[in-house]
């Protein structure tokens, strides 16, 4: 796929994920790795709002090559493409239920949403929390880089913010976003009730069949 073409889609998925509610506003930011560096969205536009002409091209070394100034965040966005260069494309939403999550006081670090549905697994694995910090601070990139080396996984939940999803390319990365919002939704719809989780054995089995 050409450049004009993953902007164009680009502009479209993130139209619809707004059109959904998955964002607000100006909130969120999403990126995809095209030769030679990245479009991205820009800072304080809407991922409803979005043309090709309104996307930033940044070089692979961080340089503003054309279009208007990039998302404040995409810093944190070049620091996993650089580790995960399998990436194609990232992710970054306020969206509601994963937002909600977020804020929740004492959520275990290593991995925020247990697995009941093996579309969760399979999608994005598990989901580790990265602390708090201020948007747009530098410490998130470096946490995120931690993490990811860290954890085989396509999503990491920022606490009390949102969550940043990969994928190998934009359809994958928003395809993961929303199978993950909706495992939220259903975390909460479901708190309460006695909850049938995939054991560890049944986990392992996804996992395998994912990576296959």
């Amino acid at each position: 796929m050409n450049r004009e073409a993953k902007a164009q889609l680009l502009c479209d998925l993130c139209r619809s994920m707004f059109d959904r509610g998955y964002s607000v506003g100006g909130a969120g930011n999403v990126s995809v790795r095209i030769d030679g560096g990245f479009l991205v969205t820009p800072t304080g536009g809407s991922l409803g709002r979005l043309t090709s002409e309104k996307l930033s091209h940044v070089s692979g070394g961080g340089e503003v090559l054309s279009g208007p100034k990039p998302s404040k965040e995409f810093m944190f966005h070049k620091e996993l493409f650089d580790c995960r260069p399998e990436a194609g494309a990232i992710v970054h939403l306020h969206s509601t239920y994963l937002t909600a999550l977020s804020c929740l006081e004492d959520l275990p670090q290593e991995n925020a949403l247990r697995a009941f549905t093996p579309y969760y697994v399979m999608r994005v694995g598990y989901l580790p929390v990265i602390p708090y910090y201020r948007p747009g601070s530098a410490e998130i990139g470096r946490d995120l880089v931690i993490a990811a080396n860290k954890h085989p996984v396509n999503a990491f939940l920022l606490a009390s913010h949102g969550v940043v999803v990969l994928g190998k390319d934009i359809e994958d990365a928003v395809n993961n976003a929303e199978e993950l919002e909706e495992t939220a939704r259903l975390a909460f719809i479901l708190h309460g009730q006695k909850i049938r989780y995939l054991n560890e054995a049944e986990i392992a089995e996804l996992t395998a069949k994912s990576l296959s």
